[in-house]
Formats: C-alpha cells, sequence, structure tokens
C-alpha cells in the first residue's frame, strides 16, 4: 500500500480521472461508491480498469427504533422546502445502500483495495474479498470501535481524526465530538492492534503528512488536500466557497444527513444544528431536494460543504501536483 491515499470523497469529488492522476503520481486513489446505484460504480471499475485503486464502501446502519424526532425535523425544514421551492419527501428510513451489490461488484473487479466506513461488515464479506484477492481495510473513531473492527479479520485499519472533512465514521453518533487531530486517534488505535493503520483526517500539509508517518502511521488518507484538484468532481459552488475566504471555521453537524460530518460553517448549519435528530441515511435524504437546488442556484448556504479543519490550506491544480506538495 502507497504512503499517500487520495480519500475516498462520495457525493462526487472523487471521480476515475482522479484515481488515475493519484495512481500516476506514486498516491492510491479511491473511488467512492457511497449514493451511487450500482451500474454507476461498475461503470467507474471498468473505467479504472488495471490502474491501482481502492473502492469505499458505506456499511448499512440501522433505522433509528424511533422515528418520531425525524418527522419532527422533516417539519422543521418546511421553511427550506419552501425557500428553494421543492417537496420534502416522505421520511426513508431503510437503505442499504445496494450494500450487497457492491460488495458483489468488488469481488467481480478484483479491487485491489476495499474500505468500509459506517460499521463493520460481516467477516464472510472480508473473507469474500480476500479470496478475491483484495486487501481490506475498516474505519474507525476509536479504540473500540477498533478493536470490533480487528475481530473480523480486516487486512488493516484507517484511524480517521474528528479533523477530517465529511462523515465520520463512527458507529456512536449521539457520542462523537470530532475533537481527536491524527497523531492522537492513531495512537489510539494502535495501542489496540498489531495491524498496520492507515491515518486519516486534517493533513493538508507535507509538514503535517511527515509527522502523522512519524507517528507510525501506514499511510495517510488525504481528502480536504485534493477537492480543488482540477480532476476532483467537486461541485463549483463548493470550489468557489472554499476560495472565497467568506467561509473562516469548520464544524461538526449533523444538519444534512444525520451522522456527525465536518464542513465549513453556513447558514444552513447554523439553523439546524441544534435540532438535528441521529438519523443516517433518513437526514440524508430529506435534505437532498434543498440541496440539490441550493446546488443549482450556486447557493452554497444550504449545501454540505464537507472540508476537515486544513481547508485553509487547500489549493487548485493537478492531482500531480498537490500529491508533490504533499509528499515534497
Amino acid at each position: 500500500m502507497r504512503e499517500l491515499i487520495v480519500a475516498p470523497m462520495a457525493g462526487g469529488p472523487s471521480t476515475p480521472a482522479l484515481v488515475d492522476a493519484a495512481a500516476r503520481a506514486g498516491a492510491l486513489g479511491f473511488l467512492a461508491a457511497g449514493y451511487k446505484a450500482p451500474g454507476e460504480v461498475e461503470a467507474e471499475l471498468r473505467e479504472v480498469g488495471s490502474i491501482a485503486h481502492g473502492l469505499n464502501i458505506f456499511v448499512p446502519v440501522p433505522p433509528p427504533a424511533d422515528p418520531g424526532p425525524l418527522e419532527e425535523y422533516r417539519r422543521a425544514l418546511a421553511p427550506e422546502a419552501a425557500r428553494y421551492e421543492v417537496e420534502l419527501p416522505a421520511l426513508r428510513l431503510g437503505d442499504d445502500d445496494h450494500f450487497a451489490a457492491k460488495v458483489e461488484l468488488a469481488v467481480a473487479y478484483r479491487v485491489p483495495v476495499v474500505s468500509f466506513t459506517f460499521g463493520v461488515p460481516d467477516p464472510a464479506v472480508i473473507r469474500a474479498l480476500h479470496d478475491a484477492g483484495s486487501t481490506v481495510l475498516i474505519t474507525v473513531t476509536s479504540a473500540s470501535e477498533a478493536q470490533a473492527a480487528v475481530a473480523a479479520g480486516p487486512d488493516a485499519l484507517i484511524a480517521q481524526a474528528g479533523a477530517a472533512g465529511g462523515h465520520a465514521a463512527t458507529t456512536s453518533p449521539a457520542g462523537y465530538t470530532g475533537q481527536t487531530d491524527a497523531v492522537q486517534i492513531l495512537g489510539q488505535v494502535r495501542a489496540v492492534t498489531d495491524l498496520p493503520v492507515v491515518a486519516a483526517g486534517g493533513a493538508t500539509t507535507a509538514e503535517q503528512v511527515r509527522a502523522v508517518l512519524a507517528a507510525g502511521a501506514a499511510a495517510v488518507q488525504c481528502g480536504t488536500a485534493f477537492l480543488l484538484a482540477d480532476e476532483a468532481g467537486t461541485r463549483p459552488a463548493q470550489r468557489a466557497a472554499i476560495l472565497s475566504g467568506e467561509f473562516t471555521e469548520t464544524v461538526v453537524t449533523r444538519a444534512f444527513t444525520g451522522q456527525p460530518a465536518r464542513g465549513l460553517r453556513n447558514r444552513f448549519i447554523d439553523a439546524y444544528s441544534a435540532i438535528a435528530p441521529i438519523g443516517y441515511p433518513a437526514v440524508h435524504h430529506l435534505t437532498a431536494p434543498i440541496r440539490a437546488a441550493a446546488a443549482r442556484r450556486g447557493d452554497a448556504g444550504a449545501l454540505n460543504l464537507w472540508a476537515g479543519t486544513g481547508f485553509r490550506d487547500v489549493t487548485a491544480g493537478p492531482a500531480a501536483e498537490l500529491i508533490g506538495r504533499l509528499t515534497g
């Protein structure tokens, strides 16, 4: 496994072109299967072909036992629906994101590296991937999550710091604070396993990458650093927001998806974070029409502008150039 990994970034930023550019520059790029239909995932796997690559798959999250808070949140979102002239969908509690089909694709295409987020897959899933020749990684955010993941038989873990942009992989969203940095979470996870551990979250400079490797990481996974890569599929409104200088901090919020996630603080986060319930992916589906309408208008105020704490260091350019800056 290469020392620098371009993180999977679901919702657009991760593309076959970014994976190809990463491989050519000596890094490992990931396709993001999240939110995509199996046909879309297969098309991307075909496009990358024999290029060294990874595939990230979301582990299904059990629906909440009580849908009441989700119904209340749906009612609270009515002004946003009116603002963007969209209809809020009915609650969609059950959604496995085509998990089994995506695992089958990973097996069929013998994906070199497969990572999982939001939970621990069944050991049988990991055995099937091993039989196909895949290296399997599970993303964790604490020592206890690491111990649960190790029991399933992966080849390595990804220790995700709270500084990371986008969704936290935590399986305990109620208690998640997002306060850990990469070196801290790396140490906590390495204390409970001898497996190789990839550090993720917060590294946007060469100095930070070196520090995490020096702390014992098998590799460093960077996502925010590549949001403005020429090959990334990042939405124009998000690119503009990062470069605008108008956004001065990131915060962890459940407002957009029901799962803790770090993004640029904006109007929607300020308005709804305090009342947003736990409930991924139900909340994700509720806010999807609002976010889509905001994106069409170029309105960053209601977009999930996922970004890590190091977003101020991010620059635009070819992925190869950005990798060179991180590894130089």
